[in-house]
Protein backbone atom coordinates (compact mmCIF):
# COMPACT_ATOMS: atom_id res chain seq x y z
CA UNK A 1 0.00 0.00 0.00
CA UNK A 2 2.92 1.98 0.71
CA UNK A 3 5.53 1.42 -1.70
CA UNK A 4 5.83 3.87 -4.64
CA UNK A 5 5.40 2.79 -8.37
CA UNK A 6 6.79 4.17 -11.11
CA UNK A 7 3.48 5.23 -12.23
CA UNK A 8 2.80 6.89 -8.88
CA UNK A 9 6.17 8.82 -8.89
CA UNK A 10 5.03 10.26 -12.12
CA UNK A 11 1.25 11.13 -10.59
CA UNK A 12 2.38 12.58 -7.42
CA UNK A 13 4.90 15.03 -9.65
CA UNK A 14 1.90 15.84 -11.78
CA UNK A 15 -0.41 16.74 -8.26
CA UNK A 16 2.28 19.09 -7.22
CA UNK A 17 2.70 20.80 -10.46
CA UNK A 18 -1.22 21.19 -10.45
CA UNK A 19 -0.56 22.61 -6.15
CA UNK A 20 1.47 25.55 -8.30
CA UNK A 21 -0.94 25.58 -11.37
CA UNK A 22 -2.22 29.16 -12.28
CA UNK A 23 -6.12 29.55 -12.44
CA UNK A 24 -8.11 29.37 -14.72
CA UNK A 25 -5.72 29.66 -17.40
CA UNK A 26 -3.52 26.84 -16.49
CA UNK A 27 -2.82 24.05 -18.94
CA UNK A 28 -4.62 20.69 -18.73
CA UNK A 29 -2.51 18.01 -17.34
CA UNK A 30 -1.68 15.67 -19.65
CA UNK A 31 -2.57 11.54 -18.54
CA UNK A 32 -0.02 9.51 -16.41
CA UNK A 33 0.21 6.04 -17.97
CA UNK A 34 -1.10 3.95 -15.26
CA UNK A 35 -0.05 -0.29 -14.60
CA UNK A 36 -1.67 -2.38 -17.28
CA UNK A 37 -4.48 -4.43 -15.64
CA UNK A 38 -5.03 -8.24 -16.77
CA UNK A 39 -8.52 -8.50 -18.87
CA UNK A 40 -10.91 -10.47 -18.67
CA UNK A 41 -11.48 -13.13 -21.84
CA UNK A 42 -13.26 -11.89 -24.44
CA UNK A 43 -16.91 -11.96 -24.60
CA UNK A 44 -19.31 -12.79 -27.53
CA UNK A 45 -19.24 -9.15 -28.54
CA UNK A 46 -19.63 -10.63 -32.02
CA UNK A 47 -22.94 -10.92 -31.67
CA UNK A 48 -25.75 -9.61 -33.99
CA UNK A 49 -27.91 -7.39 -32.07
CA UNK A 50 -30.57 -8.62 -35.13
CA UNK A 51 -30.23 -11.77 -34.27
CA UNK A 52 -30.91 -11.08 -30.44
CA UNK A 53 -35.21 -11.82 -29.07
CA UNK A 54 -36.67 -8.10 -28.50
CA UNK A 55 -36.53 -9.05 -25.24
CA UNK A 56 -33.12 -9.39 -24.62
CA UNK A 57 -32.76 -6.19 -26.66
CA UNK A 58 -34.69 -4.60 -24.26
CA UNK A 59 -32.99 -6.33 -21.19
CA UNK A 60 -30.05 -4.43 -22.09
CA UNK A 61 -31.84 -1.25 -21.27
CA UNK A 62 -32.16 -1.70 -17.92
CA UNK A 63 -29.78 -1.21 -15.24
CA UNK A 64 -30.79 -2.39 -11.50
CA UNK A 65 -29.19 -0.72 -8.63
CA UNK A 66 -26.74 -3.02 -6.26
CA UNK A 67 -24.95 -2.32 -2.98
CA UNK A 68 -21.47 -3.15 -3.25
CA UNK A 69 -21.16 -5.09 -0.56
CA UNK A 70 -19.85 -8.69 0.31
CA UNK A 71 -22.81 -11.12 0.06
CA UNK A 72 -22.05 -15.17 0.39
CA UNK A 73 -22.57 -17.36 -2.62
CA UNK A 74 -26.01 -18.80 -0.86
CA UNK A 75 -27.35 -15.17 0.35
CA UNK A 76 -30.54 -14.62 -1.39
CA UNK A 77 -29.70 -10.75 -2.48
CA UNK A 78 -26.68 -12.43 -4.29
CA UNK A 79 -28.94 -15.10 -5.88
CA UNK A 80 -31.37 -12.05 -7.18
CA UNK A 81 -28.43 -10.41 -9.14
CA UNK A 82 -27.23 -13.76 -11.01
CA UNK A 83 -31.25 -14.29 -12.14
CA UNK A 84 -31.16 -11.09 -12.85
CA UNK A 85 -27.71 -11.64 -15.18
CA UNK A 86 -28.15 -15.21 -16.23
CA UNK A 87 -32.44 -15.37 -16.76
CA UNK A 88 -33.41 -11.94 -17.66
CA UNK A 89 -30.00 -10.71 -19.21
CA UNK A 90 -29.81 -6.90 -18.06
CA UNK A 91 -27.45 -5.12 -20.12
CA UNK A 92 -25.89 -3.65 -16.66
CA UNK A 93 -25.71 -1.74 -13.16
CA UNK A 94 -25.60 1.32 -11.35
CA UNK A 95 -23.15 0.11 -8.39
CA UNK A 96 -23.71 1.99 -4.78
CA UNK A 97 -21.63 2.32 -1.66
CA UNK A 98 -18.68 -0.29 -0.57
CA UNK A 99 -15.03 -0.71 0.08
CA UNK A 100 -12.89 -0.82 -3.25
CA UNK A 101 -12.24 -4.82 -2.88
CA UNK A 102 -15.90 -5.75 -2.23
CA UNK A 103 -16.83 -3.29 -5.06
CA UNK A 104 -14.35 -4.77 -7.41
CA UNK A 105 -14.47 -8.81 -6.30
CA UNK A 106 -18.43 -8.80 -6.70
CA UNK A 107 -18.22 -6.76 -10.28
CA UNK A 108 -15.37 -9.33 -11.49
CA UNK A 109 -17.79 -12.14 -10.20
CA UNK A 110 -21.07 -10.89 -12.09
CA UNK A 111 -18.63 -10.21 -15.26
CA UNK A 112 -18.03 -13.94 -15.20
CA UNK A 113 -21.30 -14.57 -14.85
CA UNK A 114 -22.66 -12.76 -18.02
CA UNK A 115 -22.86 -14.05 -21.53
CA UNK A 116 -22.32 -10.65 -22.73
CA UNK A 117 -20.51 -8.05 -20.94
CA UNK A 118 -22.02 -6.11 -18.17
CA UNK A 119 -21.43 -2.37 -18.06
CA UNK A 120 -20.95 -0.68 -14.29
CA UNK A 121 -21.94 2.91 -13.57
CA UNK A 122 -21.71 4.88 -10.43
CA UNK A 123 -22.40 7.99 -8.95
CA UNK A 124 -18.50 8.95 -8.62
CA UNK A 125 -19.10 12.92 -8.66
CA UNK A 126 -16.48 13.63 -6.27
CA UNK A 127 -14.02 11.22 -7.20
CA UNK A 128 -14.12 7.22 -6.49
CA UNK A 129 -13.90 7.68 -2.96
CA UNK A 130 -17.96 9.36 -3.29
CA UNK A 131 -18.84 5.90 -2.99
CA UNK A 132 -16.20 3.27 -2.82
CA UNK A 133 -15.21 4.14 0.87
CA UNK A 134 -14.38 1.11 3.51
CA UNK A 135 -16.62 2.49 5.73
CA UNK A 136 -16.41 3.40 9.97
CA UNK A 137 -15.90 0.82 12.21
CA UNK A 138 -18.36 1.26 15.56
CA UNK A 139 -18.03 1.36 18.54
CA UNK A 140 -14.41 3.13 18.08
CA UNK A 141 -15.28 5.21 14.80
CA UNK A 142 -12.04 3.72 13.22
CA UNK A 143 -12.53 4.81 9.66
CA UNK A 144 -11.62 1.88 7.35
CA UNK A 145 -10.15 4.19 4.07
CA UNK A 146 -10.70 3.47 0.64
CA UNK A 147 -10.70 5.38 -3.11
CA UNK A 148 -10.41 8.91 -2.74
CA UNK A 149 -12.84 10.97 -1.62
CA UNK A 150 -12.27 14.87 -2.95
CA UNK A 151 -14.41 18.18 -2.29
CA UNK A 152 -17.51 18.29 -4.64
CA UNK A 153 -17.77 19.98 -7.92
CA UNK A 154 -18.35 23.21 -6.48
CA UNK A 155 -15.00 23.52 -4.50
CA UNK A 156 -13.68 22.87 -8.45
CA UNK A 157 -15.78 26.05 -9.30
CA UNK A 158 -14.31 27.90 -6.41
CA UNK A 159 -10.78 27.25 -7.73
CA UNK A 160 -11.80 28.01 -11.56
CA UNK A 161 -8.98 25.68 -12.58
CA UNK A 162 -9.27 23.99 -15.38
CA UNK A 163 -6.08 21.66 -14.76
CA UNK A 164 -7.27 20.57 -11.48
CA UNK A 165 -11.03 19.45 -12.74
CA UNK A 166 -9.00 17.71 -15.86
CA UNK A 167 -7.04 15.88 -12.74
CA UNK A 168 -10.33 15.17 -10.98
CA UNK A 169 -11.38 13.43 -14.10
CA UNK A 170 -8.33 11.71 -14.78
CA UNK A 171 -7.73 10.47 -11.17
CA UNK A 172 -11.61 8.92 -11.13
CA UNK A 173 -11.44 6.95 -14.25
CA UNK A 174 -8.17 5.32 -13.05
CA UNK A 175 -9.32 4.53 -9.72
CA UNK A 176 -12.86 3.77 -11.66
CA UNK A 177 -11.48 1.62 -14.10
CA UNK A 178 -9.43 -0.26 -11.22
CA UNK A 179 -12.87 -1.51 -9.51
CA UNK A 180 -14.17 -2.38 -12.58
CA UNK A 181 -16.28 0.08 -13.29
CA UNK A 182 -17.44 2.20 -16.64
CA UNK A 183 -19.31 4.59 -16.64
CA UNK A 184 -18.89 7.75 -14.00
CA UNK A 185 -22.59 9.50 -13.62
CA UNK A 186 -20.81 13.04 -13.61
CA UNK A 187 -20.15 15.49 -13.98
CA UNK A 188 -23.22 17.89 -13.04
CA UNK A 189 -23.54 20.51 -15.25
CA UNK A 190 -26.57 21.85 -14.17
CA UNK A 191 -26.41 25.61 -13.25
CA UNK A 192 -27.01 26.31 -9.42
CA UNK A 193 -28.80 29.22 -9.71
CA UNK A 194 -31.30 28.54 -7.13
CA UNK A 195 -30.46 29.25 -3.87
CA UNK A 196 -33.42 26.80 -2.06
CA UNK A 197 -32.75 23.79 -4.21
CA UNK A 198 -32.26 20.96 -2.01
CA UNK A 199 -31.01 18.14 -4.00
CA UNK A 200 -28.13 19.91 -6.40
CA UNK A 201 -26.57 22.49 -4.55
CA UNK A 202 -22.44 21.83 -3.98
CA UNK A 203 -22.57 19.17 -6.62
CA UNK A 204 -22.60 21.87 -9.29
CA UNK A 205 -19.64 23.85 -10.58
CA UNK A 206 -21.64 26.88 -9.76
CA UNK A 207 -24.31 29.21 -11.03
CA UNK A 208 -21.74 30.51 -14.08
CA UNK A 209 -22.87 28.85 -17.14
CA UNK A 210 -19.43 29.83 -18.95
CA UNK A 211 -17.70 28.66 -16.07
CA UNK A 212 -19.66 25.36 -15.36
CA UNK A 213 -19.04 24.22 -19.12
CA UNK A 214 -15.04 25.03 -19.15
CA UNK A 215 -15.02 22.76 -15.88
CA UNK A 216 -17.16 20.45 -16.96
CA UNK A 217 -15.50 19.64 -20.47
CA UNK A 218 -12.34 19.52 -18.73
CA UNK A 219 -13.59 16.85 -16.39
CA UNK A 220 -15.17 15.06 -18.90
CA UNK A 221 -11.96 14.95 -21.27
CA UNK A 222 -10.08 13.81 -18.01
CA UNK A 223 -12.55 11.23 -17.49
CA UNK A 224 -12.69 10.11 -21.04
CA UNK A 225 -8.89 10.09 -21.76
CA UNK A 226 -8.59 7.73 -19.10
CA UNK A 227 -11.03 4.71 -20.27
CA UNK A 228 -13.98 5.50 -18.68
CA UNK A 229 -17.38 6.92 -20.00
CA UNK A 230 -18.27 10.33 -18.51
CA UNK A 231 -21.96 11.49 -18.08
CA UNK A 232 -23.30 14.93 -18.23
CA UNK A 233 -26.11 15.58 -15.71
CA UNK A 234 -29.47 16.51 -15.33
CA UNK A 235 -30.58 17.48 -19.11
CA UNK A 236 -31.83 19.66 -19.93
CA UNK A 237 -30.97 21.74 -15.97
CA UNK A 238 -31.96 20.93 -12.57
CA UNK A 239 -30.42 23.96 -11.19
CA UNK A 240 -33.46 26.46 -11.24
CA UNK A 241 -35.14 23.72 -8.54
CA UNK A 242 -36.54 24.17 -5.41
CA UNK A 243 -37.88 20.82 -4.80
CA UNK A 244 -36.26 17.28 -4.56
CA UNK A 245 -36.95 15.03 -7.21
CA UNK A 246 -36.56 11.59 -5.58
CA UNK A 247 -39.81 13.04 -3.58
CA UNK A 248 -41.79 15.14 -5.75
CA UNK A 249 -41.75 16.34 -9.39
CA UNK A 250 -40.01 19.94 -9.86
CA UNK A 251 -40.51 22.51 -12.18
CA UNK A 252 -38.49 24.66 -13.96
CA UNK A 253 -40.37 27.69 -15.33
CA UNK A 254 -37.51 29.19 -17.55
CA UNK A 255 -37.87 30.98 -20.64
CA UNK A 256 -36.93 29.34 -23.97
CA UNK A 257 -34.59 32.14 -24.22
CA UNK A 258 -32.79 32.27 -20.42
CA UNK A 259 -32.94 28.24 -20.79
CA UNK A 260 -30.60 28.86 -23.96
CA UNK A 261 -28.42 31.07 -22.74
CA UNK A 262 -28.02 29.44 -19.09
CA UNK A 263 -29.38 25.90 -18.35
CA UNK A 264 -28.27 24.54 -21.68
CA UNK A 265 -24.65 25.90 -22.24
CA UNK A 266 -23.05 23.15 -20.39
CA UNK A 267 -24.07 20.72 -21.83
CA UNK A 268 -23.57 22.01 -25.37
CA UNK A 269 -19.81 22.43 -24.33
CA UNK A 270 -20.16 18.69 -23.16
CA UNK A 271 -21.51 17.15 -26.74
CA UNK A 272 -18.72 19.30 -28.50
CA UNK A 273 -16.49 17.85 -26.04
CA UNK A 274 -17.78 14.05 -26.97
CA UNK A 275 -19.42 13.50 -23.80
CA UNK A 276 -20.20 9.69 -23.99
CA UNK A 277 -23.78 9.51 -21.88
CA UNK A 278 -26.03 12.29 -20.73
CA UNK A 279 -28.80 11.52 -18.02
CA UNK A 280 -32.02 13.05 -17.91
CA UNK A 281 -33.75 15.31 -15.06
CA UNK A 282 -37.17 13.92 -13.90
CA UNK A 283 -38.79 17.00 -13.62
CA UNK A 284 -40.72 19.65 -15.92
CA UNK A 285 -39.74 22.27 -18.51
CA UNK A 286 -43.11 24.00 -19.86
CA UNK A 287 -40.97 26.20 -22.31
CA UNK A 288 -39.25 22.86 -23.84
CA UNK A 289 -42.29 20.70 -23.67
CA UNK A 290 -46.05 22.34 -22.59
CA UNK A 291 -47.55 19.02 -22.21
CA UNK A 292 -45.52 19.34 -18.25
CA UNK A 293 -44.13 15.88 -18.62
CA UNK A 294 -40.77 15.25 -16.92
CA UNK A 295 -38.02 15.91 -19.03
CA UNK A 296 -36.63 11.77 -19.14
CA UNK A 297 -40.13 10.99 -20.34
CA UNK A 298 -40.52 13.74 -23.28
CA UNK A 299 -39.85 12.99 -27.19
CA UNK A 300 -39.41 16.93 -27.43
CA UNK A 301 -36.74 17.31 -25.11
CA UNK A 302 -34.59 13.76 -25.49
CA UNK A 303 -35.57 13.20 -29.25
CA UNK A 304 -35.94 16.74 -30.13
CA UNK A 305 -33.42 19.07 -28.20
CA UNK A 306 -30.97 16.77 -27.23
CA UNK A 307 -30.16 14.24 -30.48
CA UNK A 308 -31.20 16.59 -33.17
CA UNK A 309 -30.73 19.89 -32.09
CA UNK A 310 -27.63 19.16 -30.11
CA UNK A 311 -26.48 16.49 -32.03
CA UNK A 312 -25.49 14.45 -29.23
CA UNK A 313 -24.61 10.75 -30.38
CA UNK A 314 -24.17 8.73 -27.25
CA UNK A 315 -26.02 7.11 -24.59
CA UNK A 316 -28.85 9.06 -22.60
CA UNK A 317 -29.39 7.46 -19.51
CA UNK A 318 -32.08 8.39 -17.35
CA UNK A 319 -31.61 9.41 -13.92
CA UNK A 320 -32.75 6.46 -11.13
CA UNK A 321 -36.40 5.06 -12.38
CA UNK A 322 -37.49 4.29 -8.73
CA UNK A 323 -37.64 8.29 -8.29
CA UNK A 324 -41.37 10.08 -7.42
CA UNK A 325 -40.72 12.63 -10.20
CA UNK A 326 -41.57 10.08 -12.16
CA UNK A 327 -44.01 7.66 -10.62
CA UNK A 328 -46.01 10.11 -8.77
CA UNK A 329 -47.93 10.81 -12.05
CA UNK A 330 -47.08 7.66 -14.08
CA UNK A 331 -46.52 4.87 -12.62
CA UNK A 332 -43.66 2.04 -13.17
CA UNK A 333 -44.81 0.79 -16.33
CA UNK A 334 -46.04 3.70 -18.25
CA UNK A 335 -42.54 5.46 -17.04
CA UNK A 336 -40.75 3.26 -18.31
CA UNK A 337 -42.58 3.10 -21.82
CA UNK A 338 -42.78 6.64 -22.12
CA UNK A 339 -38.68 7.10 -21.24
CA UNK A 340 -37.87 4.43 -24.13
CA UNK A 341 -40.53 6.42 -26.80
CA UNK A 342 -38.90 9.84 -25.74
CA UNK A 343 -34.98 8.43 -26.92
CA UNK A 344 -33.75 6.73 -23.60
CA UNK A 345 -31.27 3.73 -23.76
CA UNK A 346 -30.30 3.10 -20.85
CA UNK A 347 -33.36 2.78 -17.47
CA UNK A 348 -31.42 2.68 -14.31
CA UNK A 349 -32.84 1.32 -10.86
CA UNK A 350 -36.28 0.41 -11.60
CA UNK A 351 -38.64 -0.87 -9.00
CA UNK A 352 -39.09 -4.12 -10.48
CA UNK A 353 -36.20 -5.12 -12.63
CA UNK A 354 -38.51 -8.27 -15.14
CA UNK A 355 -41.48 -6.08 -14.70
CA UNK A 356 -39.41 -3.04 -16.39
CA UNK A 357 -38.13 -5.26 -19.26
CA UNK A 358 -41.69 -7.10 -19.54
CA UNK A 359 -43.37 -2.94 -20.09
CA UNK A 360 -40.77 -2.11 -22.92
CA UNK A 361 -41.65 -5.05 -25.14
CA UNK A 362 -45.07 -4.64 -24.53
CA UNK A 363 -44.86 -1.26 -25.37
CA UNK A 364 -44.00 -2.50 -29.07
CA UNK A 365 -47.29 -4.73 -29.15
CA UNK A 366 -49.26 -0.89 -27.58
CA UNK A 367 -47.97 0.83 -30.67
CA UNK A 368 -46.44 3.01 -28.53
CA UNK A 369 -42.86 2.52 -30.51
CA UNK A 370 -41.40 0.56 -33.06
CA UNK A 371 -39.01 -2.66 -32.12
CA UNK A 372 -36.17 -0.63 -33.99
CA UNK A 373 -36.41 2.34 -30.81
CA UNK A 374 -35.38 -1.02 -28.93
CA UNK A 375 -33.11 -2.20 -31.53
CA UNK A 376 -31.28 1.41 -31.93
CA UNK A 377 -31.01 1.31 -28.04
CA UNK A 378 -29.23 -2.05 -27.38
CA UNK A 379 -26.83 -1.54 -30.61
CA UNK A 380 -25.88 2.00 -28.82
CA UNK A 381 -25.21 0.19 -25.23
CA UNK A 382 -23.47 -2.94 -27.22
CA UNK A 383 -21.12 -0.35 -29.04
CA UNK A 384 -19.96 0.90 -25.76
CA UNK A 385 -19.21 -2.22 -24.58
CA UNK A 386 -17.06 -3.03 -27.22
CA UNK A 387 -15.34 -0.25 -26.08
CA UNK A 388 -15.03 -0.23 -22.63
CA UNK A 389 -16.58 -3.70 -20.67
CA UNK A 390 -14.61 -6.25 -23.04
CA UNK A 391 -11.37 -5.29 -21.57
CA UNK A 392 -12.48 -4.65 -17.99
CA UNK A 393 -9.82 -5.45 -15.54
CA UNK A 394 -9.87 -8.66 -13.52
CA UNK A 395 -10.17 -8.55 -9.68
CA UNK A 396 -6.40 -7.68 -8.48
CA UNK A 397 -5.52 -6.74 -5.07
CA UNK A 398 -2.51 -5.28 -6.16
CA UNK A 399 -4.17 -3.68 -9.49
CA UNK A 400 -6.37 -1.94 -6.93
CA UNK A 401 -3.52 -0.99 -4.30
CA UNK A 402 -1.58 0.69 -6.70
CA UNK A 403 -4.34 2.53 -8.35
CA UNK A 404 -6.81 3.18 -5.79
CA UNK A 405 -6.68 5.74 -2.74
CA UNK A 406 -2.99 6.50 -3.66
CA UNK A 407 -0.68 9.00 -1.69
CA UNK A 408 -0.57 11.00 -5.50
CA UNK A 409 -4.68 11.10 -5.05
CA UNK A 410 -4.79 12.25 -1.71
CA UNK A 411 -2.38 14.98 -2.86
CA UNK A 412 -4.77 16.26 -5.37
CA UNK A 413 -7.59 15.78 -3.30
CA UNK A 414 -5.89 18.07 -0.86
CA UNK A 415 -4.66 20.40 -3.26
CA UNK A 416 -8.50 21.22 -4.45
CA UNK A 417 -9.58 21.47 -0.66
CA UNK A 418 -7.12 24.19 -0.03
CA UNK A 419 -7.50 26.15 -3.37
CA UNK A 420 -11.17 25.98 -2.54
CA UNK A 421 -11.55 27.55 0.90
CA UNK A 422 -13.54 31.02 0.63
CA UNK A 423 -13.45 32.92 3.41
CA UNK A 424 -16.78 35.57 2.90
CA UNK A 425 -16.90 37.22 5.95
CA UNK A 426 -14.51 38.37 8.71
CA UNK A 427 -15.86 41.93 10.10
CA UNK A 428 -13.94 41.51 12.84
CA UNK A 429 -10.36 40.47 11.90
CA UNK A 430 -10.82 36.79 13.25
CA UNK A 431 -8.72 35.20 10.66
CA UNK A 432 -5.81 34.40 10.98
CA UNK A 433 -6.07 33.14 14.18
CA UNK A 434 -3.37 34.34 16.85
CA UNK A 435 -0.96 31.97 18.45
CA UNK A 436 -2.05 30.00 21.06
CA UNK A 437 -5.46 31.47 20.92
CA UNK A 438 -8.64 29.32 22.62
CA UNK A 439 -11.02 27.90 20.15
CA UNK A 440 -14.39 26.83 20.83
CA UNK A 441 -14.78 24.39 18.23
CA UNK A 442 -18.70 23.65 18.06
CA UNK A 443 -19.53 20.70 15.54
CA UNK A 444 -23.27 20.62 14.18
CA UNK A 445 -23.66 17.74 12.05
CA UNK A 446 -26.47 15.10 12.01
CA UNK A 447 -25.91 12.02 14.18
CA UNK A 448 -25.03 9.68 11.75
CA UNK A 449 -22.04 12.05 10.38
CA UNK A 450 -19.42 10.08 12.69
CA UNK A 451 -16.48 12.31 10.94
CA UNK A 452 -17.73 15.78 11.19
CA UNK A 453 -15.40 17.31 13.31
CA UNK A 454 -12.45 15.41 14.51
CA UNK A 455 -10.11 15.70 11.56
CA UNK A 456 -10.91 19.69 11.83
CA UNK A 457 -10.21 19.56 15.58
CA UNK A 458 -7.08 17.59 15.11
CA UNK A 459 -5.22 20.26 12.53
CA UNK A 460 -6.06 23.14 15.00
CA UNK A 461 -4.74 21.49 17.52
CA UNK A 462 -1.54 20.74 15.65
CA UNK A 463 -1.18 24.10 14.28
CA UNK A 464 -0.67 25.51 17.75
CA UNK A 465 -4.66 26.39 19.10
CA UNK A 466 -5.69 25.36 22.36
CA UNK A 467 -8.96 24.02 21.44
CA UNK A 468 -12.69 22.50 23.34
CA UNK A 469 -15.11 21.09 21.11
CA UNK A 470 -18.71 19.93 21.71
CA UNK A 471 -20.51 18.55 19.24
CA UNK A 472 -24.81 19.01 18.45
CA UNK A 473 -26.98 17.14 16.47
CA UNK A 474 -28.13 18.91 13.93
CA UNK A 475 -31.34 17.04 13.56
CA UNK A 476 -32.33 16.40 17.63
CA UNK A 477 -30.22 19.53 19.28
CA UNK A 478 -32.68 22.01 21.56
CA UNK A 479 -32.27 25.18 22.97
CA UNK A 480 -31.34 23.33 26.07
CA UNK A 481 -28.36 21.56 24.29
CA UNK A 482 -27.15 24.56 22.74
CA UNK A 483 -26.96 26.02 26.64
CA UNK A 484 -24.19 24.71 27.90
CA UNK A 485 -22.48 25.27 24.49
CA UNK A 486 -22.58 28.25 24.91
CA UNK A 487 -21.48 28.91 28.15
CA UNK A 488 -18.42 27.88 27.65
CA UNK A 489 -17.58 30.91 25.69
CA UNK A 490 -16.60 32.97 28.74
CA UNK A 491 -13.54 30.52 28.62
CA UNK A 492 -12.09 31.02 25.42
CA UNK A 493 -11.13 33.65 23.06
CA UNK A 494 -13.02 32.39 19.97
CA UNK A 495 -15.99 31.23 18.71
CA UNK A 496 -15.65 28.35 15.38
CA UNK A 497 -18.87 26.64 14.42
CA UNK A 498 -19.06 23.93 11.72
CA UNK A 499 -21.91 23.13 10.39
CA UNK A 500 -22.15 19.76 8.22
CA UNK A 501 -25.60 20.02 7.13
CA UNK A 502 -25.67 19.36 3.49
CA UNK A 503 -28.08 17.72 0.84
CA UNK A 504 -29.53 14.46 0.77
CA UNK A 505 -31.66 12.47 -1.29
CA UNK A 506 -34.84 11.97 1.19
CA UNK A 507 -34.59 15.81 2.03
CA UNK A 508 -37.04 18.11 0.95
CA UNK A 509 -34.82 21.23 2.84
CA UNK A 510 -31.71 21.65 3.94
CA UNK A 511 -32.61 24.45 6.57
CA UNK A 512 -31.31 24.49 9.89
CA UNK A 513 -33.12 24.93 13.11
CA UNK A 514 -34.31 27.39 15.31
CA UNK A 515 -32.16 26.45 18.13
CA UNK A 516 -29.29 26.66 15.80
CA UNK A 517 -30.00 30.00 14.30
CA UNK A 518 -30.49 31.73 18.01
CA UNK A 519 -27.18 29.76 19.35
CA UNK A 520 -25.16 31.45 16.44
CA UNK A 521 -27.12 34.71 17.28
CA UNK A 522 -25.64 34.69 20.46
CA UNK A 523 -22.37 33.18 20.28
CA UNK A 524 -21.85 36.14 17.63
CA UNK A 525 -22.85 38.50 20.84
CA UNK A 526 -20.55 37.42 22.90
CA UNK A 527 -17.54 36.37 21.76
CA UNK A 528 -16.00 36.88 18.35
CA UNK A 529 -17.23 34.33 16.07
CA UNK A 530 -16.59 32.59 12.49
CA UNK A 531 -19.02 30.40 11.06
CA UNK A 532 -17.70 27.75 8.18
CA UNK A 533 -20.37 25.88 6.07
CA UNK A 534 -19.08 22.53 5.58
CA UNK A 535 -22.06 21.69 3.88
CA UNK A 536 -24.31 24.21 2.73
CA UNK A 537 -22.95 27.21 1.42
CA UNK A 538 -25.95 29.36 1.19
CA UNK A 539 -26.37 29.11 5.37
CA UNK A 540 -25.82 32.49 5.67
CA UNK A 541 -28.89 33.34 4.21
CA UNK A 542 -30.02 32.08 7.51
CA UNK A 543 -27.44 34.09 9.62
CA UNK A 544 -27.16 37.15 7.91
CA UNK A 545 -25.82 38.64 11.11
CA UNK A 546 -22.68 37.15 12.04
CA UNK A 547 -19.78 38.84 11.46
CA UNK A 548 -17.51 35.96 10.19
CA UNK A 549 -18.40 33.23 7.77
CA UNK A 550 -16.43 30.78 5.23
CA UNK A 551 -17.13 28.26 2.93
CA UNK A 552 -15.34 24.93 2.65
CA UNK A 553 -17.77 23.17 0.60
CA UNK A 554 -17.86 19.62 2.27
CA UNK A 555 -17.27 17.87 5.36
CA UNK A 556 -14.31 15.39 4.34
CA UNK A 557 -11.37 15.13 6.23
CA UNK A 558 -8.99 17.30 2.88
CA UNK A 559 -12.14 19.94 3.72
CA UNK A 560 -11.36 19.79 7.15
CA UNK A 561 -7.97 20.39 7.41
CA UNK A 562 -7.56 21.97 4.72
CA UNK A 563 -9.67 24.88 6.71
CA UNK A 564 -7.98 24.37 9.73
CA UNK A 565 -4.40 25.50 8.43
CA UNK A 566 -6.36 28.30 6.39
CA UNK A 567 -7.98 29.94 9.65
CA UNK A 568 -4.71 28.85 11.39
CA UNK A 569 -2.68 31.16 8.44
CA UNK A 570 -1.02 28.47 7.16
CA UNK A 571 -2.52 27.90 4.14
CA UNK A 572 -3.04 30.72 1.53
CA UNK A 573 -6.77 31.90 1.44
CA UNK A 574 -7.73 32.37 -2.31
CA UNK A 575 -11.49 30.86 -3.15
CA UNK A 576 -13.83 32.43 -4.45
CA UNK A 577 -17.42 32.04 -4.76
CA UNK A 578 -18.44 30.69 -7.50
CA UNK A 579 -22.54 31.18 -6.56
CA UNK A 580 -24.32 34.71 -4.84
CA UNK A 581 -25.35 34.20 -1.78
CA UNK A 582 -28.40 36.63 -2.35
CA UNK A 583 -28.57 39.37 -1.05
CA UNK A 584 -25.44 39.25 1.33
CA UNK A 585 -22.66 38.07 -1.42
CA UNK A 586 -22.10 38.36 -4.87
CA UNK A 587 -20.64 36.07 -7.21
CA UNK A 588 -16.84 35.77 -7.07
CA UNK A 589 -16.88 37.07 -3.59
CA UNK A 590 -13.74 35.71 -1.36
CA UNK A 591 -11.14 37.73 0.88
CA UNK A 592 -7.49 37.00 0.60
CA UNK A 593 -5.38 35.98 3.59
Amino acid sequence: MNRVAPACVSACVMALTLACASNSGSAVARPVVARPVEALPPHALAVDVARMTLRDQAAQMVWPSIVGDYLAADDERWQRILRWIREDHVGGFTVSVGSPFDIAAKLDAMQRAASVPLLFGADLEAGAGFRARGGVFLPNAIELGGATWTPPLMALGATGDTALSYALGRMTALEGRALGLHIVYGPVLDVNNNAGNPVINVRSFGEDPALVAKLGAAFIRGVQDNGMIATGKHFPGHGDTDVNSHLALPQVTATRARLDSVELVPFRAAVRADVGAIMTFHGSLPALDSSGVPATLSPAIIGGLLRHDLGFRGVAITDAMDMRGVLDRFGAVEAAQRAVAAGADVLIQPEDVTATIDAIVAGVDRGKYPAARITDAARRILDVKSRVASSAPRFSADAIRDAVGTGANRALADTIAARSFTLVRDARNVVPLAARMRVLSVTVARRADLLAGPAFDAALRVGGAVVRSAFLDADAATAADYAPVLALADSVDVIVVASHVATRWDAATIAQSGPFLDFMRAADARRPALLIAFGNPYLLQQVPWVNGYAVAWSGGAASQAAAARALLGRARITGRLPISIPPLAALGTGLRR
